[in-house]
């Protein structure tokens, strides 16, 4: 039962207000067929409108079976048009770019109404009605009659308890009226059908009940309905259910709509595109720039790791102190009233000596080889390097037979000119390891007893222990005869790209006469010039050339006193040492180079050995005679007998008597010259020693009075004259390596924003570290193209700002054209609403048309940058004169782009998609 209580309504146009409805009140069974008759403008669709939810009452109320809809919201009001009316119009108002069977099915589909069910039930709804045949023709392809049989299909579908029919014969024919009417009859039989009509003729025939309207207010009912309201229950706010389209049909409501206007769908879909091809071709080449910094990148960080050493240049304390300097802050502040010392130099040798760190990289290696620890998330694919500095002697003959020494040609010769020094150690310094090492001991004096020839370096061993070579090596070194080494005992010759290896590692390596060499050091110290000359050595001479290699500990032989002595400088005992089968045979089995462009030519030196020679060494020498012997008593000299800092003066009495016993006619002339020197300062004798004698007479005349000398003589000479050295020493000197304890470290990173990152980790241990366990180095790549990725990044930035412009633009072009599909498609608004649709439904149909051209605008963009990008490298390396870098577009950035082109176009056709759901429905639904 529906009931009508005195409903009023009015339109206000500027001050004109015209009544509508005035105090209406009506009573319709839930059964009947009322018709509702009146001139034009006596409020006949309002009342209508208002029984539909389509148009709101200003006061009264409108109670459906006993619920009120006083307190009804705009889902209140969509639920009941969705599960209460059918709607029946004068002018069909089906949707042009559907078919007849979808304009059917979405009344259910806004339901919620699953597929299955819907088409079942709306091709039965259209086989009532005559048109089961016709369920896939467009409502162009029908007739008038046949079109509003789809409209009261449309209006059965969903088993409304109401139907409202709108002049449903207006527009027909008398005969297809006489068929429309006698449908509505036969729907009239089992459900109220109240129909709006000028045509009192079928009113008459047709209808049980007729109400005639003049003014908006009720002039005659044939068969009022009255009730006995003191009988019925009040009136209560109920809902009606839930009405819902689900995102699919929106879909599909809006593609089919597309489809009717396809070319200015393309149209509007390749402007929309513009934009995002101007970004994806920024991006592209952008992303080729960034993936060529990243390799020259890596390629820049293998050539340049960062390197710390055991001993290392405090260039921070250094800088500061520079700085000082310069900015006058060391400048004394005194009178200028008489003559003051100026102490600078000394203080700048003193900044520099204090400027050498030693860093534990005991405690460093095993914070490295924690896999847990902050730094290993920058380490490279290189990974970390540890080296050791073992210790060798290499010994070849030259083409005359004559024995050389690969570190300086001569045994046990270190005196030269400044001149000749730079001359054979300039070529063998190619590491800043190399380089540094050089500088402190120039600074401080020290040397490092029995080092490898400098010549000689490890080759960067690959990441598992069987890769001998890395493929950064093998990738940036080309083999030019020969091989690369497989074994401890093959070694390669490294040249230069021009096929050139320092002239004094030729004459070292005993490829060229030593007699040449001692020559070319004469003229040089003379201050002769030295003509520039080619000389030639075929490959196979140089790998047929013969090395041996002799560990330091090796160097040390064990005399018949059970002491050892030092042969490394004696050319005659080294010999025997490669007879009796002591030396390692060294192999030089290839020749390599850098090829051309090489990014990370890093082998040390110019002859490379394998981390395998490494390993061997530290074993071997571990194991080794001098060594065990010296381990097995540490507080013994095993190469003088003497007791290591002895703490009783008896010990150093019979160390004395030892020193003095081993010495030669010379040293004791000269200890005998010393000690009568200092006799004669302190006002005492030593017995008749004579200074102008021969060293043979001072020798006796020092043993005359040793022979009667006291325990304080001998104690004198132990402080001053005898070292019996360290027991630390000795084992450095025999070369023992912990493996623990490298010289040096090299950390490989693939990027300057993971070797920061690694700077960052290593400030981060220093800060949690002891004073003494801090790490300091010397980054030698901080100022290499670190801003580099940052200025192209925001060059990129910069030109797609520009060429964002084009997508606001393009945005701002999609909302004009999603307002144009508003208003033509207002009526289809008004139909949706009819139905149930919600505001948020039919504004999600136009943002599901927007939605789409944005999707295709993404696709076509993406798509046309593919191609575009053909012809584009091609031109790109062409200009660039190098293939290195292309432009490509990556699938995330291409992804990101086809849902940046969704989401501006969805922007943009916000608001016409909001004005579209705010459209009212009955005003709609009367839009042409």
């Amino acid at each position: 039962m529906l009931q009508i209580k005195d409903i009023h309504k009015q339109y206000k146009t500027g001050d004109f207000v015209q009544k509508a409805l005035d105090g209406v009140t009506l009573n319709l069974r839930d059964n009947e067929f009322v018709a509702i008759l009146g001139p034009s403008g006596s409020g006949k669709t309002t009342l209508l409108n208002i029984i539909g939810g389509l148009d709101r009452y200003d006061s009264g109320d409108l109670v459906i079976n006993g619920t009120s809809t006083k307190q009804y919201r705009d889902r209140d009001w969509d639920s009941y048009r969705n599960h209460t009316i059918g709607f029946v119009f004068q002018s069909y108002n089906l949707i042009p770019h559907q078919s007849i069977l979808a304009n059917v099915e979405l009344a259910l589909t806004i339901s919620g109404i699953p597929r299955s069910q819907r088409r079942q039930r709306a091709r039965r709804a259209l086989a009532q009605v005559g048109l089961g045949a016709h369920v896939h023709k467009k409502p162009n392809q029908l007739s008038g009659g046949q079109m509003q049989r789809v409209a009261i299909a449309r209006a059965l579908v969903n088993d409304p308890d109401i139907v409202l029919a709108d002049e449903p014969t207006g527009a027909l024919d008398s005969d297809t009226s006489v068929q429309i009417m006698e449908l509505l009859k036969e729907v009239a039989k089992d459900r109220l059908v109240v129909m709006v009509t000028h045509n009192p003729d079928l009113a008459d025939q047709y209808a049980t009940r007729i109400v005639n309207l003049r003014d908006g207010r009720i002039i005659d009912d044939s068969d009022p309905y009255i009730i006995d309201e003191s009988e019925a229950a009040p009136a209560v706010h109920r809902t009606m259910g839930k009405a819902s389209m689900s995102f699919g049909t929106a879909v599909a409501l809006s593609f089919n709509n597309l489809k009717t206007k396809l070319a200015r769908a393309i149209l509007t879909s390749f402007a929309g595109s513009i934009g995002i091809i101007g970004i994806a071709l920024i991006l592209s080449v952008s992303t080729g720039v960034n993936n060529d910094i990243t390799a020259i990148q890596r390629d820049t960080m293998t050539a340049y790791p960062i390197s710390i050493d055991a001993k290392s240049w405090d260039l921070q304390s250094l800088l500061e102190e520079s700085a000082a300097n310069a900015n006058g802050e060391r400048t004394k502040d005194h009178k200028h009233d008489a003559v003051y010392a100026d102490d600078s130099s000394f203080t700048q040798a003193s900044t520099l000596t204090s400027s050498i760190a030693e860093n534990n990289l005991t405690a460093f290696k095993q914070y490295l080889d924690d896999p847990d620890s902050e730094i290993q998330q920058y380490v490279g694919s290189n990974g970390i390097h540890y080296s050791y500095d073992v210790k060798f002697s290499v010994i070849s003959r030259d083409p005359n037979g004559t024995l050389v020494n690969a570190d300086g040609v001569d045994f046990g010769d270190d005196t030269g000119s400044m001149s000749s020094m730079m001359a054979t150690k300039s070529g063998s310094m190619s590491s800043m390891s190399d380089v540094t090492a050089m500088q402190m001991s120039m600074v401080t004096g020290e040397t490092d007893e029995n080092a490898a020839p400098s010549s000689f370096g490890e080759i960067m061993p690959g990441e598992s222990d069987s890769e001998l070579i890395s493929p950064v090596v093998t990738d940036n070194y080309k083999v030019v005869s020969g091989t690369w080494p497989a074994a401890q005992d093959e070694v390669v010759l490294v040249a230069d790209q021009n096929n050139e290896i320092p002239l004094s590692t030729l004459y070292e390596l005993g490829l060229l006469p030593a007699s040449d060499y001692d020559d070319l050091m004469k003229r040089l110290d003379d201050g002769e010039k030295i003509d520039e000359q080619t000389i030639r050595l075929d490959y196979d001479q140089v790998l047929n050339q013969q090395l041996y290699l002799i560990p330091a500990c090796d160097q040390y032989v064990r005399g018949d006193d059970g002491l050892y002595s030092y042969v490394g400088d004696d050319a005659e005992r080294m010999a025997d040492l490669v007879d009796n089968g002591t030396a390692m045979p060294l192999k030089i089995v290839g020749v390599v180079r850098p090829v051309e462009d090489a990014d990370a030519a890093n082998i040390d030196g110019s002859v490379g050995y394998t981390h395998a020679l490494t390993d061997y060494l530290i074993d071997h020498t571990n194991q080794s005679a001098v060594v065990a012997d010296q381990q097995a008593d540490q507080t013994r000299n095993v190469l003088n007998g003497m007791t290591f800092s002895p703490s009783d003066d008896a010990t150093k009495v019979a160390d004395a008597r030892t020193y003095v016993a081993g010495l030669g006619v010379t040293q004791k002339a000269q200890l005998a010259a010393a000690l009568a020197a200092q006799a004669a300062q302190a006002g005492m004798g030593m017995g008749a020693t004579d200074a102008s004698a021969d060293e043979e007479m001072m020798a006796q005349q020092l043993d005359a009075y040793l022979a009667t000398a006291d325990d304080a003589t001998f104690v004198h000479i132990y402080d001053e004259y005898v070292s019996t050295g360290d027991y630390d020493d000795n084992l450095s000197a025999f070369g023992v390596i912990s493996r623990d304890a490298p010289s040096s470290i090299r950390i490989y990173c693939d990027s300057f924003e993971d070797k920061d990152g690694v700077s960052d980790a290593i400030d981060q241990y220093n800060a949690d570290a002891s004073e003494q366990d801090k790490i300091t180095y010397v980054d030698y790549v901080g100022a290499l193209m670190s801003s580099v990725t940052t200025i192209v990044n925001v060059i990129t930035y910069v030109l797609i700002a520009f060429v964002a412009v084009s997508l606001v633009v393009s945005s701002i072009m999609i909302g004009i054209i999603t307002y144009i599909s508003v208003l033509e498609r207002t009526k289809e608004i008004g139909i949706l609403r009819a139905m149930g649709a919600s505001k948020h439904n039919v504004s999600s149909v136009f943002n599901a048309e927007t939605g789409m051209i944005g999707l295709c605008s993404g696709l076509i963009g993406v798509g046309v940058t593919l191609l575009l990008l053909i012809p584009g490298n091609a031109i790109l390396h062409h200009f660039m004169g190098t293939n290195e870098v292309s432009g490509v577009l990556p699938v995330p950035g291409a992804v990101a782009l086809v849902v940046l082109s969704v989401v501006l176009t969805l922007i943009g056709g916000i608001i016409p998609s909001k004005k579209a759901a705010r459209q009212d429905p009955a005003t709609a639904l009367r839009t042409e």
